[in-house]
């Protein structure tokens, strides 16, 4: 026994996957081998899926795997024919694809299950790119988003956060095409009996991940690796299309080792061998994606000023929350991303100081922004531990929640228990006691209370544990946290003062403004400004033209003040509706195209919809449907 499995995992109703239509409870994968071959022509990649699984019960007789869009062919166990049938689809959550077994397994009994299948254009996993919508306009290309059940539509699997397993897979593409893995790759070879421009490639997983971390990225790539540091034992690069090569090197060469030595000197060893950044082109829908080996990234946070190199903090630092602990369910997802948002943040304190880790938690990404989407959600989801319903999409609930209300839930503790000091000891026994394991928040507070109970001011903190209001944390909804914390305002008070002048300029008056007034912020500190300003009464169109006029707001290179200024200018009127619908026909950063989208619908809602639908197919099909939603429009 594992010493992590004396954490019972307790009796909350939300600690079974509804997400799922696998039996995992009573078999779960280990390990799966995977054969693809992409076809360009048909959008469309298969062969086979290799599953093996294990019996967690007496006399199993049946296995259940998830599966969406695809097209089986065939089923075998352990190299032979068997019976299977697909259920009736259920919206969102695909077809149940049940698998007879040839004889009934007992506990600890293992099986290998072959489908042969393949993907169909209905994948909502994979977005196909055409040579148009890449930099050289010569290439096509293809990547994947599995997160948060899209797996299913690649291949048939056990699509739940609960399950990890290593994977191996053979990925064979024509075009001269460079496919990439969430893995290492092993080998490439070339496919001359195929013709020109085939080639095979080979990747392992030796870690196991959940479904939702396998990815796939194919299309006119290049790579360049980022120095090695001295005594790690891993490497990090960079892969991306090569026009966009010498930006994004600059960019991120100088951070991102040092960002993985950080996080490991505050948790445990890097476990994953290579830390890879692909950099995808601008239809991906999220400003990074965590992918194991290789974290998928918008072509945004490329701002020209590392700006936005915090975003692959974020990344990383899901390396040991995420990919290492992982949540047993949806409904327990601020494990991944609180946590996570809670490293990457002290990554940022080691990087540039307390200050700097105050300021990220002040802004919009932070309370701030947490406090503006609580009041758009649905009462469920303002809550830690989300109470999903059965079949219910996970996408719905996707908000900042769980990161922002997670990571200041988390220093709301690191500050009761005595800080740092007593605080990051703590995370280092919580990843060497879950590591590589899903478990539920339930789990998570019994270690908790577990390991505090072991220190040497004991009777103290187990007493401050005791008066913390965990149902409210937990449990609790509302506009704004339960508990005011407070946060260092050294960084942000040039920000609101220059707030609250604009504020007091709105007749018109402009002229104490210049363009050096921002000079000495940081980008970060100018996102600050603007999210300030956007708590005041509306600006008038005028005020808002001048704004523009004098610190170039609405022509920056970075999407983050990009998008907060078209929020400013979107709610004064309708005079900067052209300029957004402009700016965001290629955003395909969620965060980006979907406030800007909602706010230019209150002002020009014909232009809204007309620009969606003229440019739908370059979004990726999460954000797609998101948006069709969001506009009230319908989309093939």
């Amino acid at each position: 026994m594992s010493f992590s499995s004396h954490f019972s995992s307790g009796s909350s109703p939300f600690d079974e996957d509804l997400a799922t239509l696998s039996n995992y409870l009573e078999v779960v994968t280990r390990h799966i081998k995977i054969d693809w071959e992409i076809n360009w022509d048909t959008k469309t990649f298969g062969g086979y899926a290799e599953l093996t699984l294990e019996s967690r019960v007496e006399g199993l007789q049946e296995v259940k795997l998830d599966s969406s869009f695809l097209d089986v062919k065939g089923v075998e166990v352990n190299g032979k024919s068997v019976e299977y049938s697909l259920d009736s689809r259920i919206e969102v959550m695909g077809e149940a694809l049940r698998i007879k077994l040839p004889k009934s397994l007992n506990k600890g009994e293992s099986i290998t299950i072959k489908i042969t299948y393949s993907t169909t254009p209905q994948c909502t996993a994979v977005g196909w790119l055409e040579p148009a919508q890449t930099k050289s306009g010569k290439h096509p290309y293809l990547y994947s988003q599995a997160q948060a059940i899209h797996a299913r539509s690649m291949l048939p699997c056990q699509d739940t956060p609960a399950v990890k397993a290593s994977y191996e897979a053979k990925v064979r593409s024509g075009r001269g095409s460079e496919v990439l893995l969430s893995g290492q790759r092993k080998g490439v070879k070339e496919l001359a009996e195929r013709g020109e421009g085939w080639r095979e490639f080979t990747y392992e997983q030796p870690v196991g991940i959940p479904s939702y971390l396998i990815a796939i990225a194919a299309g006119e790539l290049t790579h360049k690796p980022f120095e090695d540091l001295q005594g790690r034992n891993w490497s990090t690069g960079c892969w991306t299309e090569p026009l966009n090569m010498e930006k994004a090197f600059w960019e991120f060469h100088k951070d991102t080792a040092n960002f993985v030595k950080t996080a490991e000197d505050l948790t445990s060893s890097y476990k994953f061998g290579v830390y890879d950044i692909l950099f995808l082109p601008e239809s991906f829908p999220y400003g990074g994606m965590e992918n194991s080996c290789l974290t998928f990234a918008t072509p945004t946070i490329i701002a020209g000023d590392r700006s936005q190199v915090d975003v692959v903090a974020h990344e990383i630092s899901h390396s040991w929350f995420g990919n290492g602990i992982g949540c047993a369910s949806w409904s327990h997802f601020w494990l991944n991303e609180g946590w996570t948002t809670y490293l990457e943040r002290l990554i940022m304190r080691e990087t540039h100081g307390e200050l700097e880790r105050q300021l990220s938690v002040i802004t919009s990404i932070g309370r701030r922004g947490l406090v503006g989407y609580l009041e758009r959600l649905n009462p469920r989801f303002q809550k830690l531990v989300i109470e999903y319903k059965e079949h219910e999409d996970p996408d719905e609930g996707y908000s900042q929640v769980p990161y922002e209300k997670g990571a200041n839930f988390l220093l709301y503790l690191e500050r009761t228990l005595g800080g740092l000091e007593n605080f990051i000891p703590y995370m280092k026994d919580y990843v060497r006691t879950f590591e590589g394991t899903s478990i539920t928040t339930d789990q998570w507070r019994e270690h908790l209370f577990h390991y505090f109970k072991q220190h040497q001011d004991a009777e103290e903190l187990t007493r401050r544990l005791g008066k913390v209001d965990w149902d409210e944390w937990l449990h609790g909804s509302g506009p704004d946290l339960c508990v005011d914390i407070q946060y260092d305002d050294t960084l942000s008070k040039a920000c609101y003062d220059l707030a609250a002048k604009w504020d007091k300029a709105r007749d018109g008056d402009v002229s104490s403004f210049t363009k050096d007034d921002i000079k000495d912020f940081s980008s970060t500190q100018t996102v600050v400004f603007l999210d300030k300003l956007e708590t005041y009464d509306t600006l008038p169109p005028k005020v808002v033209a001048a704004l523009d006029k004098l610190y170039g707001l609405g022509s920056t290179g970075n999407a983050e003040i990009g998008l907060r200024f078209f929020e400013v200018a979107l709610k004064s009127g309708p005079e900067y509706a052209e300029s957004a619908a402009a700016w965001v026909i290629n955003k395909g950063r969620m965060k980006f195209c979907r406030p800007v989208f909602r706010l230019l619908n209150e002002q020009k809602p014909e232009l809204a919809k007309k620009t969606f639908l003229k440019h739908a197919n370059f979004y990726h099909p999460i954000a797609r449907k998101m948006i069709a939603k969001d506009l009230g429009v319908k989309v093939e």
